[in-house]
């Protein structure tokens, strides 16, 4: 039995089991959200990416429509019904973990716990044929206190993306807490030219100094910072020839209207000309080739992964990113890798672009450092090594 939901009930209908005739070897099952392109979301693109590093295991992944030339040693269910992890795409995965759950030797879960999934898997999924890994993307310190989060923690093995969460949970009393970084496709993300089509398609001129913003309207608190940031830069018609391109999907309604205030704004100061907006465009290596620098100077975290790939990817193509101090990225910022800026400071922004505008030599050292940085600690086959050796103990 599956489920139909809408914002109004909640009702049942039958329909056959996706698995019945069936069998499942025993491998390892990965609850994630569905996998599927555009691979323009840092979950879903390491979950993906890290499938398919893995090897001596069978992975078992979750779509909703199925993933050509993927390696043979990953099997795809479709059981969701499109690519947004909604509530009704969230009781479909629920509901494949109650049938199969004992056909799996592990399950390994990778989304931020809360309170509801966690009770959920504690009750009715977790068994004593199956080892329950964990992956720990975030803390969500801003919704729950210490001790809801020590509940949430069902996994037995549990994973951090950070330091800085694996030392939180060692001091809330957990002890079989190992920290693994997400791992980057290197052969995905790589240095390159700019993209001569999408200049053309997006009315970038060779001469053109290009500042991307790989984040989101409404979370992080950056927009508004961001928009305050360039009108003042626009403000002096030398540095009419900076453009700030907006790599922000749209994900609800709220992310819409931002959008719309965001061109009303730049559309009332008359700069309308110098700002794009890739929306749905998928190929984020391009647009990071595309870009001169990429600035990540948000406010918060809050609901985002503890390494946003948003800075990590720009260096694999050696970028250089500024980012705002948040003690958050001090495992993965520094004045050799990336440019720091005080958060909530538009002036500190505003000079920080000028400079790396003016001085190309600093810009190449950033990206020069930054590219060996994520080759160092992010290569997604150096981190699959790490997640082989946990599935196998």
């Amino acid at each position: 039995m599956l489920y139909s939901l809408n914002k109004h009930n909640l009702r049942p209908y039958y329909i056959l089991h996706i698995m019945s005739n069936e069998k499942i070897s025993e491998n390892i099952l990965f609850v994630t959200r569905p996998l599927s392109p555009p691979w323009d979301e840092a979950s879903k693109n390491f979950a993906y990416d890290l499938a398919c590093n893995v090897s001596g295991h069978n992975i078992t992944i979750l779509v909703d429509k199925y993933i050509p030339n993927a390696p043979q040693h990953i099997t795809q269910k479709k059981i969701y019904s499109d690519n947004h992890f909604s509530l009704t795409q969230k009781v479909r995965s629920f509901l494949f973990q109650m049938q199969y759950k004992k056909k799996f030797t592990t399950i390994h879960y990778m989304f931020t716990p809360a309170r509801l999934n966690s009770i959920a898997i504690n009750m009715f999924i977790k068994n004593a044929q199956t080892t329950a890994i964990q992956t720990v993307a975030t803390l969500r310190q801003d919704l729950y206190s210490d001790n809801e989060i020590k509940k949430f923690m069902f996994g037995d093995t549990i994973i951090t993306y950070s330091k800085w969460a694996q030392k939180k949970l060692q001091n809330l009393g957990f002890d079989n807490i190992h920290q693994i970084y997400p791992g980057l496709n290197l052969s995905k993300f790589t240095p390159g030219d700019k993209d001569t089509k999408l200049m053309q398609k997006w009315n970038i001129s060779k001469n053109d100094f290009v500042v991307t913003y790989p984040g989101e309207f409404v979370r992080l608190g950056a927009t508004d910072l961001i928009v305050d940031t360039f009108l003042k830069l626009w403000d002096n018609p030398s540095n009419h020839n900076i453009k700030y391109l907006c790599a922000c999907r749209i994900k609800n309604d709220a992310d819409a209207k931002k959008k719309q205030e965001v061109v009303k704004r730049i559309k009332n100061a008359g700069h309308i000309d110098k700002i794009i907006f890739t929306d749905t465009f998928g190929d984020m290596n391009a647009i990071y080739n595309l870009s001169d620098i990429v600035i990540f100077p948000v406010t918060n975290m809050k609901g985002k992964f503890d390494v946003p790939l948003a800075m990590i990817e720009p260096y694999a193509c050696k970028k250089p990113v500024i980012a705002s101090d948040l003690e958050l990225f001090q495992e993965f910022s520094n004045e050799n890798i990336n440019v720091i800026v005080k958060r909530n400071n538009t002036e500190e922004l505003k000079n920080a672009i000028l400079d790396l505008q003016k001085k190309p030599k600093k810009r190449i050292e950033l990206g020069e450092n930054a590219y060996k940085f994520a080759h160092e600690t992010f290569d997604i086959k150096k981190t699959a090594q790490k997640y082989q050796d946990i599935y196998s103990m």
